[in-house]
């Protein structure tokens, strides 16, 4: 499919992220980690606030406020991520961030849910040492902006470790149109799952017009003690489509997970976030009824949304790969990118 001017998550419009970055290397108890935020529009996103769904394929996991997400079918945050255990710091340093933009919040008006989701980054980062500061979080929402966003060894994304290489933030997004519709769906990935052996990147770089030998597998990394990683997908779209569909939008994006080559280990947790900028939910209303606009589930350009987001995220995990440079985490340790002999395939 047509890939986003940017083929990036902010091809969707209104859609906003940050990084902040955290590193010290060849330290024992050096950081190697940090924090990456999702801003669904640039507005107050508690007083309005977006519809959403996720979905758990397999819930080796540990994230904040998926729950009210799936009884609500809405986000009223930025969506957070980190390594696991900073979840709880950034988790604070989000809620600081939007007390402040909302003084009722826990007062005249009801708590808030906020959304942080993680992955383990052990290797590389002394994540015991837990050197993220809830200031990094509010730090990296306000670094959110539109447009082009770093990609690769960045962000929460900075000790992650994707198929025996580097792995991190990837993105990638679709144009999925009918008749005089058109709409995108963008998806950010944080990679840190599988082996090199299940890797399929040089099946869709051939498939993408790339010819010949393309990868260096005397890049091999021998990697001790490494943990079975996870992943983290967060899908937006501007199609005005509810709660229900995001979450069958977020299930094509383990089809998507797939076909780059993992089979999900078991220690893996791979949790899926949706959500869609067609229309807000005000905090608050005089009205008893809310009214949109939405689409039929029975149209083809619902299977085209489908379709949209599994591209968009089988290219998204190997973005991840395709712009990661080597790093040194803690202890020395090495992981090593992903060589690419010919032609330059960070499309």
């Amino acid at each position: 499919m047509e890939r986003g001017k940017l083929n990036m998550l902010t091809d969707v419009p209104g859609v906003k992220v940050g990084h902040v970055t955290l590193q010290e290397e060849t330290a024992v108890d050096s950081a190697c980690t940090g924090v990456t935020a999702i801003l669904p529009h640039a507005g107050n996103l508690f007083e309005q606030k977006v519809p959403a769904a996720s979905f758990v394929l397999n819930g080796f996991g540990k994230t904040a406020g998926l729950i009210q997400v799936e009884e609500l079918g809405l986000i009223e945050s930025p969506i957070m991520l980190t390594n696991t255990f900073s979840v709880g710091a950034v988790l604070e340093g989000t809620l600081h961030y939007m007390l402040d933009e909302n003084p009722t919040i826990g007062d005249s008006t009801s708590s808030l849910n906020i959304v942080v989701g993680e992955c383990n980054d052990s290797y590389l980062n002394a994540m015991r040492e837990m050197k993220v500061r809830p200031t990094h979080a509010v730090e990296a929402i306000r670094n959110a902006e539109s447009g082009k966003f770093e990609q690769g060894a960045v962000g929460a994304g900075k000790g992650m470790i994707c198929f025996g290489h580097k792995g991190g933030i990837g993105s990638s997004s679709r144009v999925a149109s009918e008749g005089d519709l058109t709409f995108t769906v963008g998806v950010l990935t944080l990679t840190n799952f599988g082996n090199q052996e299940e890797c399929l990147l040089d099946e869709w770089l051939v498939r993408n017009g790339y010819e010949g030998s393309i990868t260096d597998l005397a890049s091999e990394n021998e990697l001790q003690e490494k943990p079975d990683g996870s992943v983290i997908i967060v899908v937006a779209t501007d199609a005005p489509v509810n709660e229900r569909q995001l979450k069958r939008l977020a299930k094509r994006a383990s089809i998507g997970l797939g076909r780059t080559g993992t089979h999900i280990h078991n220690g893996s947790g791979d949790i899926i976030i949706a959500f869609s900028t067609a229309y807000t939910i005000p905090h608050t209303s005089e009205q008893l009824t809310v009214t949109h606009t939405m689409l039929r589930d029975d149209i083809p350009l619902m299977n085209k949304l489908f379709q949209a987001t599994i591209e968009a995220t089988e290219e998204a995990v190997f973005q991840s790969l395709l712009h990661a440079e080597t790093t040194i985490g803690r202890n020395n340790r090495t992981v090593k990118r992903w060589l690419i002999k010919s032609g330059n395939a960070r499309l």
